[in-house]
């Protein structure tokens, strides 16, 4: 089976125009430094997603219960939230009989499903405009098909009738968390990597994009190269609930290649402080063991850090490890005290070496 992580690309290299975030189907503007990147608890207009697994990258044999795992998570957010689904015109109707009626199906030409990464990150203003930033998606480095997916950020922008904001960075959504007043935590591994930025200093990328999200400090972690496609996004290994809290990942199996990285990246919020300089509240999630291995394989992302706030509720996942899934369930609720925690089975997306997280991005609500 050719997976998600297995799969090289075969189209061409960014052209000069995306790497530049240019685009001619959505207006393209500079970004001023007004903007700011809201935290995922803020009020949503909607969670986008994109029905976009395929036979040539998941395998027919993975397929359905990743269609199946997909389908679930947008009925889930549905309830508590507007989805607009992202479906290639030739799945509409299969995407149709899946999906709860209230979803708005958008056609869309697709390479994957992972919108975290390939759509855009929005942000707001304090004078009631939206914009969306575009990250000039390469495949994450290059290491998959991306020919259509890098065209998703503007799509998306489109449909949502707001400017682009251009960048000459290329990363994902996935590298970035932020507390909405200034603060983001951001994996070196990720962002810092010649597959990405060649060339790029730490002090360069922290100058190009804070005034994109309205940053002023940036916490940054290791994270770990070369282990998984997306070189260690931060979205796998931390994750704040709010300004001044973060849940953060542990893997207490010694022979995992993440234990000793979320050890050092624990040390590292345990000691931060934010953009206000008060220091973090850091809650642990631990990693399930005694997991489902019904789509056991190589590229499972077995962890709970991958979850999704939408309004009211938080969405996460279980793996069949009874005392880890319901830790982890009590934990994110402790951090959420005032919203429902659905805990669902999405192991068809984990499979893949992703989360819900990953198969979500959210389109922040102007108040």
């Amino acid at each position: 089976m050719i997976t998600r992580r297995q799969l090289l690309t075969t189209s061409l290299g960014l052209s000069a125009s995306a790497l530049l975030g240019l685009s001619s189907s959505t207006q393209a503007i500079v970004a001023p430094s007004r903007w700011r990147m809201p935290d995922e608890s803020e009020a949503h207009t909607r969670t986008w997603m994109a029905f976009g697994a395929s036979a040539a990258i998941w395998g027919k044999e993975l397929l359905p219960e990743t269609r199946r795992s997909l389908a679930l998570l947008a009925n889930t957010i549905v309830k508590y939230e507007p989805v607009s689904m992202l479906v290639r015109d030739k799945e509409y109707s299969l995407a149709a009989s899946m999906l709860d009626p209230k979803i708005n199906l958008v056609v869309a030409p697709l390479n994957d499903l992972w919108i975290r990464d390939t759509g855009p990150s929005f942000v707001l203003d304090d004078q009631g405009k939206k914009a969306a930033v575009k990250l000039n998606f390469n495949g994450w480095g290059k290491k998959q098909v991306h020919n259509l997916d890098k065209n998703v950020a503007d799509l998306v922008a489109g449909q949502a009738n707001v400017p682009v904001l251009n960048t000459s960075l290329v990363l994902e959504g996935g590298c970035l968390e932020v507390d909405g007043q200034g603060t983001a935590i951001i994996t070196e591994s990720c962002v810092l990597n010649k597959n990405r930025n060649p060339g790029v200093s730490k002090a360069q990328f922290e100058d190009l994009l804070m005034p994109l999200l309205g940053l002023s400090k940036i916490i940054w972690l290791p994270g770990i190269k070369g282990k998984d496609i997306t070189d260690g996004h931060t979205d796998f290994y931390a994750r704040f609930a709010r300004p001044g809290v973060v849940l953060a990942g542990y893997d207490s199996d010694p022979d995992s290649f993440d234990h000793e990285v979320t050890l050092k990246h624990l040390e590292i919020l345990k000691s931060a402080t934010d953009a206000t300089g008060k220091k973090l509240q850091v809650i642990k999630l631990q990693a399930p063991i005694d997991i489902r291995d019904t789509f056991l394989n190589n590229e499972f992302a077995a962890g709970y850090i991958g979850f999704y706030v939408c309004n009211g509720a938080v969405i996460m996942q279980n793996f069949g490890d009874a005392a880890a899934d319901k830790a982890a369930k009590l934990a994110v609720q402790k951090a959420f005290p005032n919203r429902k925690i659905e805990q669902i089975n999405v192991d068809g997306i984990v499979a893949g070496g992703g989360s819900i997280h990953c198969a979500t991005q959210q389109e922040p609500k102007i108040v």
